[in-house]
């Protein structure tokens, strides 16, 4: 375990595909969301402590978060390692404001970047992609992560190689592109040589930091100004006064799709973005009657292909339901069809507008 080894969590989303039971005030990335024991996020940190010091993850999350991160995870690591932002700024501000922290501690960092509610099994084929990365992190070059497709999904964003790229492991980037109609999609899968974006990256803080410097000036020089405050007790001030005047912008937006130096490799290891309640159905194992149980106890009659959720291992009675999903929070109770799933959003949003005018 190499002591250049780091890893930034990306921790700060409000999941609202999941509501109820992910909320603003305490989303999925903090829920045993599949069943196992443990939430997404102390699963995440788990995966990563197999090969990066633990003291070397930090979590980019919003402030109100950190008591929670800390309940989680406090037995692990440090206060210091949760870095707070005031306001969400998207994916290539806490990525840089992170990697710039890191880069003060260890010049010769390399950093791997993870979502935090993802799930992935197999934690030791993962383990294995991710160190034959960081042989690949050297000061110029950025890779991220493919994902083999299997149907043509429209909520993916996917990454192109080069058709006649060689049987190497690292193959070059030729072009990204934000999630597809269907039809594009599947023109995608077809043509062989497209993959999904995993959202997983590995490089060096020297290349990363070169590459935000050449490719959002802007955005560098605000935040390198705070180089000598970094890791001090004057960085929270800096964070505070700085961070709403960032764009708005994704690390692939801004630096990916600009870089010549960006890599792929074909994850060996399984993934699932858990992007819905569907795909918790999907993975989670089945009944004889299809139906998916996470933390409740079913009897099910003339029931078959629902989803069941609830948080404290409720007993849980239904007749006559098919391909539904039933969720049980601490305050709500949800039961729609599985094809509405897509529509949770909008959904949600007007459950809750309802809800809170009764309030006033």
């Amino acid at each position: 375990m190499s002591k250049n080894y780091f890893a930034i969590i990306m921790a700060g989303g409000i999941g609202s595909r999941f509501w109820p039971s992910s909320t603003p005030d305490f989303p999925k990335q903090f829920h045993d969301m599949t069943g196992e024991g443990v939430s997404l996020l102390q699963s995440t940190f788990g995966r990563l402590e197999n090969f990066i010091p633990a003291s070397n993850i930090y979590i980019v999350t919003q402030g109100r978060y950190k008591s929670i991160i800390l309940d989680q995870l406090g037995d692990q690591m440090s206060p210091d390692q949760v870095i707070c932002e005031p306001e969400r700024r998207n994916t290539a501000t806490c990525i840089l404001m992170a990697s710039l922290k890191i880069k003060k501690i260890n010049p010769d960092a390399k950093i791997v970047i993870c979502p935090s509610d993802h799930v992935i099994v197999d934690e030791m084929l993962f383990v294995k992609d991710m160190t034959l990365a960081l042989s690949h992190a050297d000061e110029k070059n950025l890779i991220t992560f493919g994902i083999r497709p299997d149907f043509p999904s429209t909520g993916f964003g996917y990454v192109a190689i080069e058709k006649d790229e060689s049987e190497g492991e690292v193959k070059r980037v030729k072009a990204f592109t934000e999630k597809p109609d269907k039809a594009t999609a599947q023109a995608f899968i077809d043509s062989g040589n497209y993959f999904w974006n995993s959202g997983i990256f590995v490089w060096s803080a020297n290349a990363v930091l070169k590459g935000f410097e050449t490719h959002a000036p802007k955005l560098y020089a605000l935040f390198h100004s705070g180089w000598d405050q970094l890791n001090t007790t004057a960085e929270a001030n800096f964070i505070a006064k700085n961070y709403p005047l960032a764009e708005n912008i994704s690390v692939d937006y801004a630096l990916m799709e600009k870089s010549e130096y960006i890599f792929l490799i074909p994850a060996r290891f399984d993934w699932d973005d858990l992007g819905s309640w569907k795909s918790i159905y999907d993975r989670q194992p089945k009944d004889n009657e299809k139906n998916a149980v996470v933390n409740a106890s079913l009897y099910a009659h003339a029931a078959n292909g629902n989803l069941i959720k609830t948080n404290s291992n409720k007993k849980v009675v239904i007749s006559g339901l098919e391909d539904f999903i039933v969720i049980d929070s601490e305050e709500v109770l949800m039961i729609i069809p599985m094809d509405e799933n897509q529509n949770l959003k909008e959904i949600a949003e007007r459950a809750q507008k309802k809800f809170n005018s009764k309030k006033d």
